[in-house]
């Protein structure tokens, strides 16, 4: 078990907690209000203690409230990448994949894919980018726009519980 250097979750008050963790889930700071009032113990000092509490919170919460948070990310390599409006970790994860480095014509079909995806799914694409280049995101992206809508709604849940996992190990 792994925990964090940077904040101990089970001393800080429950703003505090909000404060530290509300947007290891983007924009939702929902998750990190529902973990604190499940209660405070040790056990959340650890890493995968407090990831596996927030990713059930994600996963038992309504439909509706998992559609706000899944549209709450931003598409990859699109207008808000390219002027530099994403939040700092949507910007470092982006960065890390290599996005910044898309050709004009990568650009472009990233565009493309974005586009086409939201228009199918309602949705924007979502995929945890660490460990991942620019190009094996466009085959994965060029690959899941033909899944269904309920596999591909799965599929963000599940990627965005990586994301969130891969935030909380840099706290």
């Amino acid at each position: 078990m792994s925990t964090f250097q940077t904040v101990k979750p089970s001393a800080l008050s429950r703003d505090a907690f909000v404060a530290a963790f509300a947007d290891i889930y983007e924009h939702s700071p929902w998750v990190a209000e529902k973990a604190y009032d499940l209660g405070q113990d040790a056990s959340i000092d650890e890493i995968e203690t407090l990831h596996q509490r927030m990713s059930d919170i994600l996963l038992s919460a309504d439909h509706t409230s998992q559609l706000a948070l899944i549209n709450a990310h931003p598409d990859l390599a699109g207008k808000a990448a390219v002027q530099g409006q994403l939040t700092e970790a949507s910007t470092n994860e982006q960065a890390g994949a290599g996005i910044h480095q898309c050709t004009a014509e990568e650009f472009s079909r990233f565009t493309e894919l974005n586009d086409a995806y939201k228009a199918k799914f309602k949705f924007p694409f979502i995929m945890a980018v660490k460990g991942s280049n620019r190009h094996q995101i466009l085959a994965a992206f060029e690959t899941r726009i033909h899944n269904p809508v309920d596999t591909e709604f799965k599929c963000a849940l599940a990627e965005i519980n990586k994301i969130a996992l891969f935030r909380l190990l840099t706290l």
